[in-house]
């Protein structure tokens, strides 16, 4: 599927979320709502108890197009990815209201990125706890919405490679479009998850690697790439510390009793590893190294979290870096363009 700007950008951004107007309280009472606190700040709520406080969403790049496209102008960026807020994938609410708010979330996106489709491009929301219903959406979004993909969560009721998620990634290999996988925060709408992570944000700065590790795991060990071969799954933030375990879960495909068959060979895991794509968002020079060597650079795709607290610097804009080319290359391979 051919993108207007895409198949010549120098610089294709594929780690950016969106927060749509649209989708505000399209779960019901499970939101998402926004307001203002007493202070005057801002507020973001989803599900029943919880609130992210002090962001501004409105007038900002994740909810206004115009801004999102200056700064993107800005910081050398000619052509993104959007995708949902990990806050909003609601994998562990009701079915009925998942399968909703999925639905107006990919209506108002495809409303977006077909305003600018020489800038934009997105993927769907998918209602990951029915996979019926999220191979159904996912067909949908594809088929009648133009969007090109789909991102979900690292989390969700059934295990990543529970025979029930081969609907969804089948559907993705038929379609021929490719699953990028991030991580939300634990306790939105489903487990609380490990109460050290709720000390000093280290559920988003190391609870978020720690389910992109364990998602790769997942996916290989699970068996998911050898059930579907023409799979291409993207996980953020390098996959977490995938790179730093490699050696480990390496040989562990290799010496433990519960690995399959087809992971004890030499090699085995570290060339389905290979199969897997990884954004570059990981905030430091050394790990981007050893990420590379550990995967390979045909499979990297650039990614910012872009307008996210953790973006990359102003002054280390993305046409300056000097593996951006190389990347696009990898974006547009990844992404049939």
């Amino acid at each position: 599927m051919k993108k207007l700007g895409l198949s010549d950008a120098k610089v294709v951004d594929l780690h950016a979320h969106i927060v749509l107007e649209k989708t505000i309280g399209a779960a019901g009472e499970y939101g998402p709502f926004m307001g203002s606190n007493p202070d005057g700040s801002p507020f973001f709520q989803v599900g029943k108890n919880y609130r992210l406080n002090g962001v501004k969403y409105v007038g900002s790049p994740f909810m206004d197009v115009d801004v999102r496209l200056r700064r993107m102008a800005e910081r050398g960026i000619d052509f993104q990815v959007v995708s949902p807020n990990p806050l909003t994938y609601l994998h562990f609410i009701p079915v009925e209201q998942a399968v909703q708010f999925c639905r107006v979330h990919n209506d108002a996106l495809a409303a977006v990125v077909q305003q600018h489709p020489d800038k934009l491009a997105g993927l769907a929301a998918l209602p990951l706890q029915s996979p019926v219903d999220a191979a159904q959406e996912l067909r949908r979004a594809v088929n009648e919405l133009g969007l090109i993909g789909a991102s979900f969560g690292t989390d969700a009721p059934a295990p990543l490679d529970d025979a029930s998620m081969d609907l969804v990634y089948a559907e993705a290999v038929r379609l021929n479009v490719p699953l990028f996988i991030h991580p939300g925060p634990a306790g939105i709408d489903g487990p609380a998850g490990d109460p050290a992570l709720k000390r000093f944000e280290l559920d988003i700065i190391a609870g978020f690697a720690a389910q992109e590790t364990l998602a790769v795991a997942t996916l290989i060990y699970g068996g998911v790439l050898d059930r579907h071969p023409g799979l291409d799954v993207c996980v953020s933030h390098g996959g977490g510390g995938t790179a730093l375990l490699v050696g480990r879960m390496a040989k562990g495909a290799r010496k433990r009793p519960w690995s399959p068959a087809p992971l004890r060979a030499e090699g085995a895991f570290e060339l389905r590893l290979k199969r897997l794509w990884f954004d570059t968002h990981v905030d430091h020079p050394q790990i981007m190294s050893l990420l590379t060597a550990v995967v390979g650079a045909d499979h990297l795709v650039y990614g910012t979290n872009f307008a996210g607290w953790d973006e990359p610097d102003a002054d280390k804009a993305a046409g300056t870096d000097p593996i951006a080319p190389q990347l696009a290359v990898n974006a547009r391979r990844l992404l049939r363009a």
